[in-house]
C-alpha cells in the first residue's frame, strides 16, 4: 500500500483528464470501509468530476460548489482507478446540472446528477435549533479517537486519512450497550486539506455519509449496503471540527433511511443528507 501524503482527501479527489467528458482518479485503500470504497468518497470524487468539466475551458464561475449530489450506488467497487463519464445537462448563470457514472472497469458503480451553483453566504433568514448545538464544537472527555486500534478503526479506514472522534455517549453498540438510532462524531480533514477550500467543501459532502450505520445502536451488526444517497452542500465550510449527527427513524425489516446533519466550527449548517440503506443481515 502506497503511503498518504499530507493532504491526502485532495489526492482521492483530483481528477485528470482523459478528454470527451472523461476524468480518471485513483482511490487509495484508506478510503475503505472493510475492503469496498467508501460511499460518502465515491459521491465526493464524482462531484469533484462533475465541477471539474464545467470548469475545464475556463469559462466557468470557479466559484461553484456541488450544490445537491443524488447518488445510486450499482457496485461496489474495490480501491484503485476509477473512470467517471460526464455529461453536462445543464449549464446556467446560477444553477448547472452533470451527470456522472463512476465506472471501474467495464462495470458501472454508481451513478450520480449533480446540481451546481454558490452555496449560500451571510447570515440565514431562518435556521431552526440543531440538536448538534448540544454537541462542543470540539471533542470532549466523553469521545474517543478513531485510531486503526479503536473497534470502528479496523473496519472504517477512512480514520487513516482524517481525523474522526466518535461521541461514546451515543455509540452505545461500542459498550455492547443498545438505544436509540442516533450517532454523533467530530470528524476534521488534515490541515493541508482543509486549507483548500475546494478540498474542504468536498470532504463535508463526505462527511454526510461518515457515521457507522445507526442501526448498531439496535444490535444490528454487518454491512449496510447504501442502494441511493442524496447530500446537499449549503455552505463551505469554516476551519475546525465538524460536527456529525446521524439518526434514523424508521428501521424496516429489510430497509432504513438514515439522515446526516454536518455544522461546522460555527454552528452553521454546511452539509444535510438523507440516504436509502438495507438492514444488516
Amino acid at each position: 500500500m502506497t503511503e498518504l501524503g499530507p493532504h491526502p482527501f485532495r489526492d482521492l479527489t483530483t481528477v485528470d483528464a482523459l478528454g470527451d467528458g472523461r476524468w480518471r482518479a485513483h482511490i487509495h485503500p484508506t478510503w475503505t470501509i472493510g475492503p469496498k470504497v467508501h460511499g460518502g468518497c465515491m459521491l465526493a470524487v464524482c462531484a469533484a468530476a462533475a465541477r471539474r468539466t464545467l470548469l475545464a475551458d475556463d469559462t466557468g464561475d470557479s466559484a461553484i460548489q456541488p450544490l445537491a449530489v443524488s447518488a445510486s450506488f450499482v457496485a461496489a467497487p474495490d480501491a484503485g482507478d476509477v473512470d467517471l463519464i460526464t455529461t453536462v445537462r445543464k449549464q446556467g448563470k446560477q444553477v448547472s446540472l452533470v451527470d456522472v457514472e463512476l465506472v471501474q472497469g467495464d462495470r458501472v458503480a454508481v451513478r450520480a446528477s449533480i446540481t451546481l451553483g454558490r452555496p449560500d453566504e451571510g447570515d440565514d433568514v431562518f435556521a431552526a435549533a440543531q440538536p448538534l448545538a448540544d454537541l462542543p464544537a470540539e471533542p470532549t472527555l466523553g469521545s474517543r479517537l478513531v485510531t486503526p486500534e479503536h473497534p470502528m478503526g479496523k473496519i472504517v479506514n477512512v480514520s487513516g486519512g482524517a481525523d474522526l472522534c466518535v461521541d461514546e455517549t451515543s455509540a452505545h453498540f461500542l459498550a455492547g450497550r443498545q438505544g436509540e438510532p442516533v450517532v454523533r462524531m467530530w470528524a476534521r480533514p488534515r490541515a493541508e486539506d482543509e486549507a483548500d477550500r475546494n478540498t474542504a467543501a468536498l470532504f463535508a459532502l463526505m462527511a454526510g455519509d461518515i457515521s457507522a450505520p445507526v442501526a448498531m445502536n439496535l444490535g444490528r451488526f454487518g454491512w449496510a449496503p447504501t442502494v441511493q444517497l442524496t447530500a446537499y452542500l449549503r455552505r463551505l465550510p469554516q476551519p475546525g471540527w465538524l460536527r456529525v449527527m446521524a439518526s434514523s427513524t424508521v428501521l424496516g425489516g429489510t430497509w432504513f433511511e438514515e439522515d446526516h446533519t454536518v455544522v461546522d466550527s460555527t454552528g452553521a449548517v454546511v452539509v444535510q443528507s438523507r440516504q436509502l440503506a438495507m438492514m444488516p443481515r
